[in-house]
């Protein structure tokens, strides 16, 4: 197996959290830290799923202990730098941090380690029921569906990891809980935060995306495709409409194309051509002309797919096992610098680098990441939401923007209903709350000049989620600023990645979910492919640029030495779906979308519960449940309370009802939360999940926070996202010394 970066060589992690840290310790070893997974004597919990506890664990040394009092366990806590636990989950040993005062304490829970909800039993099912992400994916007839892989799982593990680094950030001991519920949060794109605004609920479209349809059936399987507008997406459908050739695509002014104000019946003509051609043709042949067209459109992948993908062999994704079984030995390509040339570490840019905190005796007393400037190159939500966990943690985050190509965030928002122009997206504000913008055209020299200034000069790191070697034809790519600033540290987040046979292939997170496996493993087995909501990896691949950024930092404080960071969503989502790909190769069968269905549960699904009345007087219904016994024992206790039908007994009792009466006899049960309930949960409110802020155009907001909390540490934003340009002037200023003449010579640049 290939060796890990050397970023964490040094630092020693003890997982003993089961199930709820396997894959964040797994993250954290890929990323060079010594990991040893400690089970207890009953075993861990994942054995039970050998091809997860195989996955997980790859890269970590497996000590049975005989409990927490095991002299074996006392030596592994004394040379620690950090822990991960999961108070009163499976496999929890009881241990208390007193054991190891000067570690980092990571607790992994479903709901957190206190509030009102810290006692719940929760699964993915509850996990993903409480975040309001589960409402919104399925069919609107049937209920809201999962993902037949551990979502939550997916998105906690690499929350957790970033979580442990930002501890070891504050320079001692801390104690940092993390909440798979509020993890998953975010995984909606700011939606929660707007409902008190909008009033939107949430609502499951099935195989739509907005007022157009996404997932479309082939010859021989599926593939998504988004009929929507937008400059990224015109070439295209000006192509399809060439080869479609009916008289609706010859009509229509692709330049102004919206699906929603194509109207009903235009829409549904369109598709049914667009239909009848994909149906005429196999996944393998519109997967060619994607990629020999930059056709925004991915096939939806299985297992056998993904395992023979190209792309993925020649970035040589894959390891084989000495069983022979091909699993991911990393999440990210990482290239470490070597500043000196000669093969040792380089001091630090004067003035650039952060400087490593002396030991704080106490928990911490400051926003860990504080000091730590980051400088942002992108748009849309992959790039900024990793960099947005750095702002929550104190970090710095300046954005570089311009007016005469805006984020396409801005873009979207457009419109008859948007009074503000480009200051008027609400999904751009929620991405990038706690961040500055400097206004720099980067078409114009000088513009280049002043960004490669800030990379150089002002900033520790540098993120940018481009297209591959858009960076490159401007100069501002990473072997030109690490020219310049060999300790640089940098990332790039792209969808295939910047290296291979298709690193230029375009798309966004529906394209990601496809090619990723995710769309294959989330739906009804009768029906089209769906979700997960939200374009999963727009929401997964942050949390692993934000820990890979983490230990990047980290490497250049100890070291000197700088690195590059090359993130791959599509490959983030088929190395949480190692597992899948296992198990594929064991038996050979293709394990795809199984409703709610869980093996080995005796109950595994969702209820309908009675309709309830909402804080403004009106009733919601589609209320739901999310119920699971794992044992006949348990299955027998649910009998005896629900008389032997469980369906019955929750469609005449509120989700509140049921629950409450569950979790009291220790049965799994957790309301199915919409956008609105996120803000009745009493859970989210003791964990003030929720922060108000007021932004200069549109007024007073809400925004979410991440899935931790720093013992002792002030979080979240002191600002809600900027206004483009907002802090040009005074940061240009502060930063590179551009007096108000030099800004005035340079207004066609700096807008």
């Amino acid at each position: 197996m290939p060796a890990p970066p050397p970023l964490l060589a040094g630092i020693a992690v003890v997982d003993t959290g089961g199930v709820c840290s396997a894959l964040a310790g797994r993250i954290l070893a890929d990323l060079g830290a010594t990991v040893t997974c400690v089970e207890g004597p009953d075993g861990h919990p994942l054995r039970a799923d050998p091809a997860r506890f195989t996955a997980w664990t790859l890269r970590s040394a497996v000590v049975r202990v005989a409990g927490r009092d095991d002299p074996v366990l006392a030596g592994l806590l004394g040379t620690a730098h950090g822990v991960l636990h999961a108070p009163g989950q499976p496999g929890d040993l009881g241990l208390d941090p007193d054991l190891a005062p000067g570690c980092v304490w990571v607790a992994v829970t479903p709901f957190g380690a206190d509030g009102p909800r810290a006692g719940w039993r929760a699964g993915d099912l509850g996990i993903m029921a409480a975040s309001g992400n589960l409402f919104c994916t399925g069919d609107p007839d049937r209920p809201p569906v999962r993902c037949a892989e551990p979502l939550s799982e997916a998105h906690a593990g690499p929350e957790a990891a970033f979580a442990l680094l930002t501890g070891l950030a504050t320079g001692g001991p801390a104690r940092v809980d993390v909440s798979m519920q509020e993890t998953v949060c975010s995984a909606n794109m700011a939606a929660p935060a707007r409902f008190r605004h909008t009033g939107f609920r949430g609502v499951r479209r099935g195989d739509r995306v907005g007022a157009s349809r996404e997932i479309w059936r082939t010859a021989d399987g599926w593939v998504s495709f988004g009929l929507r507008g937008g400059p990224a997406r015109v070439p295209g459908l000006r192509l399809l409409a060439g080869l479609v050739g009916t008289r609706a695509w010859s009509a229509v002014d692709w330049d102004r194309w919206s699906p929603a104000g194509a109207g009903a019946e235009t829409l549904a003509e369109l598709e049914r051509d667009l239909a009848a051609f994909f149906a005429s043709r196999t996944t393998t042949e519109l997967y060619r002309l994607a990629c020999e067209t930059n056709l925004m459109l991915a096939p939806v992948r299985g297992p056998a797919e993904i395992l023979a993908c190209e792309h993925l062999a020649a970035r040589r994704f894959f390891w084989a096992g000495p069983d022979g079984h091909r699993l991911p030995p990393a999440f990210a390509t990482v290239h470490v610098g070597d500043p000196d040339g000669r093969g040792g570490a380089a001091a630090p840019v004067p003035g650039t680098s952060p400087s490593p905190r002396p030991p704080d005796p106490g928990l911490a007393s400051r926003p860990p990441w504080a000091g730590i400037r980051i400088l942002e190159l992108g748009a849309g939500a992959a790039g900024p939401l990793a960099t947005r966990a750095f702002a929550e943690h104190g970090a710095t985050v300046l954005r570089i923007e311009s007016r005469a190509r805006p984020d396409f965030l801005r873009l979207y928002a457009l419109g008859p209903d948007n009074p503000h122009g480009l200051e008027g997206s609400a999904l751009f504000d929620g991405l990038n709350a706690g961040k500055r913008s400097v206004a720099i055209n980067l078409k114009h020299p000088e513009g280049r000049d002043l960004a490669r200034r800030l990379a150089v000069e002002w900033a520790d790191a540098v993120v940018e989620n481009f297209a591959p070697r858009a960076l490159a034809g401007l100069g501002l790519d990473h072997a030109s600023l690490a020219a310049e600033r060999p300790d640089l540290v940098m990332a790039s987040s792209s969808l295939c990645g910047q290296t291979g046979p298709r690193r230029d292939y375009p798309g966004f997170g529906g394209q990601g979910a496809a090619l990723g496996g995710y769309n294959f493993l989330t739906g009804w087995p009768d029906r089209a492919p769906v979700g997960p909501h939200g374009t999963v990896t727009d929401s997964l691949a942050p949390r692993f640029l934000a820990a890979a950024l983490a230990a990047a930092l980290r490497f250049r404080q100890r070291t000197g030495r700088g690195c590059y960071v090359d993130l791959s969503q599509v490959e983030t989502a088929v190395y949480t779906l190692a597992p899948w790909l296992l198990d594929y190769q064991a038996d050979g069968c293709v394990h795809g979308r199984r409703g709610n269905e869980e093996p080995g549960a005796v109950v595994h699904g969702l209820f309908a519960c009675r309709a309830e009345t909402a804080a403004d007087g009106t009733t919601v219904d589609d209320r739901w449940v999310a119920i699971a016994a794992w044992t006949t024992e348990e299955a027998a206790r649910l009998a005896e309370v629900t008389g032997g039908d469980v369906a019955a007994w929750c469609v005449t009792r509120t989700r509140a009802e049921v629950a409450e009466t569950l979790q009291g006899i220790g049965i799994e049960a957790v309301p199915v939360a919409d956008f609105g309930d996120l803000h009745d949960d009493p859970q989210l409110a003791h964990r003030g999940h929720f922060l108000a802020l007021t932004h200069p155009v549109l007024g007073p907001g809400l925004y979410e926070r991440g899935g931790f909390r720093v013992a002792g540490a002030p979080g979240g934003y002191d600002r809600p996202g900027p206004t483009l340009g907002q802090d040009t002037d005074r940061l240009l200023e502060d930063l590179l010394g551009l007096g108000p003449a030099e800004r005035a010579r340079l207004a066609d640049t700096l807008r």
